[in-house]
């Protein structure tokens, strides 16, 4: 065996910190990742770059924050100028291969939801190709890989490597109608489920929570299942082979919409969950956003079953939606654990190095909200992290700080590559770093919002006890003291006694802005 470690990451999408057993949830069983965490050191600090898919995960893949490797929001793919740490490990004799999820690239062909500019009359328009600031070439052909219409072709196949992935198996979108490489293996392995994956044919229930869907797919035939057979035969497929391997797992579950299959949709019970505070704090009084959400779903009760925002929900719904994601997360605790045995059948877990994380969060009824969107709660930006290293700490939790571009710069340092210049990430203490003073997260998205303004944008620190956001736009900006209130229910900002903190946070969120400005490319000269 190679004297560096191989590295295995297991990554979900949308699962929030507390939904694991060994993070405290009072019902959900993940013995499996919990076993993980005994093994190695679990953080209770750690927070993503971004709380959105495309710019968190290509935060993920270059080890930078989003206004540096340009994915500022979702629609934006991730353009091949950035290096990924995968890249470089590979350069450095690593075998590299991705099973599941990537979303580096736009997943659908919907229109942008950007706001026209302004046709001024009595001014000339730029022609097209100068109409934007910046050139591109995002529209390119080498940006469609995960678009449907690329796999309507005869014997697609992505070109690798892919990101630095020189084996890619991908399962594309979320829920019974996942495509790419899962739906070629359906549609040749089980042609007869086809027919039962749209919402349209599920089985009867009762449950009244947006985008509940009872699904008919057999659970060995979900994509939680693909994706973990995929992975243990790639594993079983390196005995022998000497070389160290970096393997992505990424399921995208435990993303709405909710259905877990078989066993695993009533696996738990909606009165067996916690109840969010704020369907239970007589005294709260609901930020603007929050408002607004429950008078557009008052309005229309169909609007949960076509977005993807934060939606306003009751709290018989938010607990149907914890039921079948604490489901969804169980089946992926099954996975997890078929993975880790194949790690060990095959000779591998005394040299291999395993990470359990997430992409971003859900509401999940917090703040009766369902979800994900502009806000920046602690149930969407803070995320599982469990770093296992069969020759480091076992069974430790960690108060570091740490984000989801520092993945990258800790596996690099713990395999002893350089990172390259420019990555913006730290190095953690399990490979000898130090972790990070606060965390800095960057929020963006295309849609006009009535609370939140024009293709809003939010960034947040969270420092010490304390969370700030500054938001650009028409939403109020928020400071919470996350001791005294963890559920972040009494906004601090306008609060005179803590006005010096306020200012204190900001000057330190100013300096954070400032570090990761650019300084990349390099000069090429002087002067």
């Amino acid at each position: 065996m190679s004297e560096r470690p191989s590295f295995i990451v297991f990554i979900t999408d949308q699962q929030r910190f507390d939904h694991l057993g060994c993070n405290g949830h009072p019902v959900l069983r993940t013995p499996n990742i919990d076993e993980l965490a005994q093994e190695g050191v679990n953080f209770d600090r750690f927070y993503v770059a971004s709380p959105v898919c495309m710019p968190n995960r290509a935060s993920l893949m270059t080890c930078r924050m989003p206004s540096s490797h340009g994915v500022r929001s979702l629609g934006v793919p991730l353009a091949h100028e950035n290096v990924t740490f995968v890249e470089v490990l590979r350069a450095a004799g690593y075998d590299t291969a991705l099973i599941g999820k990537s979303h580096l690239q736009n997943v659908t062909d919907w229109a942008t939801q950007i706001e026209p500019p302004e046709r001024r009359e009595g001014y000339a328009q730029p022609p097209d190709e100068l109409a934007v600031a910046v050139r591109s070439d995002l529209d390119d052909a080498s940006y469609q890989y995960e678009r449907q219409q690329f796999w309507m072709q005869d014997h697609p196949r992505v070109p690798t490597p892919f990101y630095g992935f020189d084996h890619y198996d991908s399962v594309l979108r979320h829920g019974t109608i996942t495509g790419g490489d899962y739906e070629l293996w359906l549609k040749s392995e089980a042609p007869e489920i086809m027919p039962l994956r749209g919402r349209e044919d599920q089985l009867p229930h009762d449950y009244v929570c947006p985008q509940a869907i009872r699904t008919k797919i057999p659970e060995d035939r979900y994509s939680t299942s693909y994706i973990a057979e995929r992975a243990r035969e790639w594993i079983e497929g390196r005995k022998g082979n000497p070389n160290p391997f970096f393997l992505m797992v990424s399921w995208p579950d435990p993303h709405h919409p909710f259905n877990p299959p078989g066993r695993y949709w009533d696996m738990y019970k909606p009165e067996e969950m916690p109840v969010p505070l704020a369907y239970t704090a007589n005294d709260w009084e609901p930020p603007e956003y929050v408002k607004i959400a429950e008078r557009d779903r008052a309005r229309d009760r169909t609007l949960g079953q076509r977005t993807g925002y934060s939606l306003a929900v009751s709290k018989q719904e938010a607990l149907e939606a914890r039921a079948l994601t604490c489901g969804m997360i169980s089946m992926i605790d099954d996975a997890v654990g078929l993975i880790r045995g194949a790690v060990k059948d095959a000779g591998l877990d005394d040299d291999t190095v395993q990470v359990f994380t997430s992409d971003h969060g859900d509401h999940l009824g917090e703040h009766r909200l369902l979800f994900k969107g502009a806000e920046q709660y602690d149930s969407l930006t803070h995320v599982p992290f469990i770093w296992s290293d069969p020759k480091g700490a076992k069974g430790e939790r960690s108060q570091e700080i740490g984000q989801t571009h520092d993945i990258g710069t800790t596996i690099l340092e713990h395999a002893r590559v350089e990172a390259p210049v420019g990555m913006q990430g730290v190095v953690l203490s399990v490979a000898g770093g130090q972790g990070r003073e606060a965390a800095h997260i960057q929020y963006e998205t295309q849609r006009t919002q009535e609370a939140f303004g024009t293709r809003p944008r939010v960034h947040t620190i969270i420092h010490d006890r304390w969370r700030l956001s500054i938001y650009l736009g028409k939403c109020q900006n928020e400071l919470f003291d996350l001791v005294d209130d963890p559920g972040e229910m009494t906004n601090l900002w306008d609060s005179a006694a803590h006005a010096e903190i306020r200012s204190r946070l900001i000057e330190r969120l100013a300096e954070m802005e400032i570090a990761v400005a650019d300084r990349v490319p390099l000069p090429t000269a002087q002067a």
